[in-house]
């Protein structure tokens, strides 16, 4: 497949939808029960949603929502830490802009930036650089967010930032990483996953051989997946199959993009700038060890946490807020009091609302922002 078009067949699509649910149908009879998926990146959640997938999959195939979107998991604690940076006069604050109104225990930053501080929406780190440049007398941090994606571009910023001797720019450090956190979900006694679709973003930096354990020691099979319609669709067919025929392994669907290795570049200059901090916090799943990353001590001078005292204190979630849940697979977000009520993009209470990437926010935007029913309304791939 070559065109955009070919990406998005309606025949195509049905002839892949009539194996799947031929094959889920025998699965669901042999286990009494369903058969359940992760799609571990937000991007697929969202072209899930985009494209009504999952009102088109057999009832008996359930999709879970996983914790691939960085906005998503960013917890309460880190945005306080974000906006008590970006508070500081001296301070010129760059993010991302699907950051700036994630909620934090008292503001976010764009309700920061409505109270007088200088918080900026940037496209790339190296937008960041350049502010730094350019108000050599302001102290400019780059918010840094998201998974192994985006941190080699930040790693390239921080060392270029060195080789030019640019002091007043530094990286408040949110980066995450992917392995670690799915072997955190696997070890919950308590998951119930069949498979997983792998994120295509994060494989096109790390490869599709850091997924192998998943496979080998937890007996789950794993399908690195692209980003339309079709992709998604052929994935699942993947996956299930495998179960069908009582395979674990990792496959690779995007091939286009996507190597066993990873890229090596990316991978080394990722390396050369950060290390594995000790623990980490995800909103709604708790302290994972070894999943987020920190700046090695040999540029220091360039993180944040080290140039700013900041609070760095745990704040959970309140207690009406279900995002947890509804990343670990216990609840849909129709499910959660909260949704398409007190809790809407316009005014979101929890992370998954922020993002376009969050299932709260997708569903939201293409589910009708229906709050009763789990039933989408019509959609680009059925119409």
């Amino acid at each position: 497949m070559k065109f955009i078009d070919e990406f998005r067949d309606h025949a195509r699509a049905r002839q892949i939808l009539e194996h799947i649910t031929t094959l889920v149908a025998r699965l669901a009879e042999q286990r009494g029960g369903p058969v359940r998926i992760m799609e571990v990146c937000g991007g697929h959640t969202h072209a899930i949603f985009h494209y009504g997938l999952e009102a088109m999959l057999p009832p008996e195939l359930e999709l879970i929502h996983g914790p691939g979107c960085p906005v998503c998991v960013l917890p309460m604690g880190r945005v306080d830490d974000c906006v008590a940076i970006a508070e500081r006069p001296e301070v010129i604050l760059a993010t991302f802009g699907d950051a700036i109104r994630v909620p934090g225990s008292r503001k976010s930053l764009i309700q920061a930036k409505a109270d007088g501080a200088d918080v900026r929406i940037v496209y790339s780190p190296t937008d960041a650089l350049a502010l730094a440049r350019k108000h050599p007398d302001r102290e400019v941090v780059f918010f840094g967010l998201g998974f192994e994606t985006t941190i080699p571009s930040t790693a390239l910023t921080i060392a270029q930032a060195a080789r030019e001797g640019v002091d007043n720019f530094s990286v408040f450090c949110n980066h995450i990483t992917i392995i670690p956190t799915l072997k955190a979900i696997l070890d919950n006694p308590d998951h119930r996953l069949d498979g997983f679709l792998g994120p295509g973003h994060v494989s096109m930096i790390i490869g599709t051989d850091p997924y192998r354990f998943i496979a080998e020691h937890y007996g789950c099979p794993v399908v690195v997946s692209g980003f339309e319609p079709l992709d998604i669709l052929q994935s699942l067919l993947m996956v299930v199959r495998q179960l069908h025929d009582g395979r674990a392994e990792v496959e690779n669907q995007y091939q286009r993009l996507v190597t066993s290795d990873g890229n090596l570049t990316a991978l080394e200059a990722f390396h050369q700038v950060y290390e594995p901090r000790e623990n980490c916090e995800w909103r709604g799943l708790g302290s994972i060890a070894e999943s987020g990353v920190q700046i090695k001590a040999a540029y220091g001078a360039y993180d944040a946490e080290r140039k700013f005292a900041v609070p760095n204190q745990q704040v959970a979630d309140p207690d009406s807020c279900r995002c947890g849940d509804v990343l670990t697979g216990n609840l849909k977000p129709w499910q959660c009091e909260l949704f398409g009520k007190r809790c809407t993009p316009d005014q979101p209470r929890g992370a998954l609302m922020v993002s376009s990437e969050g299932a709260c926010a997708a569903y939201y935007q293409y589910g009708g922002g229906n709050v009763d029913s789990p039933n989408h309304s019509t959609s680009q791939a059925e119409s």
